[in-house]
């Protein structure tokens, strides 16, 4: 069942259609990097900050926005469960028993929200869902690039290696040098290898690329980059 829209918080919800797709009608599966998104959340604003990978309307999903084969992502704005606060709950429900990884996307768009948060986190669990917040549109649509992105990473790419003498030289250069970036740690540093490869490529890459890094949030990659765009001052140049 389509959820009412969530991009104006001062009307009600829109009426639900009756009409339903057929239980023999197939449903469309996520096709390259798009991800599927429900027709009610259209006026969503957030939809203009993604920038990353495309995206793309069905009217057979029921979550709000699929990003994987497996992942289905339910939205919320707390502006809005505090006009309708039974509406998550019902969805959280009817999604209880589909996709092995569901998460509910929230958006901290008021000031008092401790004690909401604390409730949708115990709703979260009880349905097995992954809470997961946000505090702008920009920051909801990174979230969605980034599960759409790392659809098909293996689970090793945000975990710590073995590897050989070589490489674990290599990794320690890696990590004595961009862990001077105050911000960036070592976990890191295994992050934009196992993402580039190579120092080179993380120098080359777009601000959007490092900012799909599972821990690479704004303030991050501005760190990040400026490290790496600055110019070289000798202690000679320096006196």
């Amino acid at each position: 069942m389509n959820p009412p829209d969530q991009s104006d918080t001062n009307n009600s919800p829109s009426p639900l259609s009756a009409s339903m797709p057929p239980p023999s009608q197939p449903k469309r599966r996520t096709l390259g990097n798009a991800i599927l998104v429900n027709p009610a959340q259209q006026k969503n604003p957030l939809l203009r900050c993604i920038h990353n990978v495309p995206y793309e309307f069905d009217d057979t999903i029921k979550p709000d926005y699929v990003v994987g084969a497996t992942t289905g992502v339910l939205y919320l704005s707390l502006r809005y469960h505090r006009l309708y606060p039974s509406y998550i709950y019902d969805r959280l429900t009817a999604l209880s028993r589909m996709y092995v990884l569901k998460v509910l996307l929230v958006l901290v768009d008021t000031d008092d929200h401790h004690s909401v948060l604390r409730e949708l986190n115990i709703a979260a669990i009880k349905h097995n869902f992954t809470l997961m917040l946000s505090w702008s549109h920009e920051e909801t649509a990174r979230y969605l690039e980034t599960y759409k992105a790392f659809e098909f990473k293996p689970d090793d790419l945000i975990r710590e290696k073995m590897n050989g003498p070589d490489d674990n030289d290599y990794v320690a250069k890696m990590t004595d040098c961009l862990t001077h970036v105050r911000t960036v740690n070592k976990t890191d540093v295994l992050t934009l290898i196992s993402t580039f490869g190579s120092f080179q490529a993380i120098t080359k890459a777009s601000t959007a690329q490092i900012a799909l890094c599972p821990g690479f949030g704004e303030v991050k990659v501005k760190d990040l980059q400026q490290a790496l765009t600055q110019p070289f001052v000798t202690r000679d140049s320096a006196r």
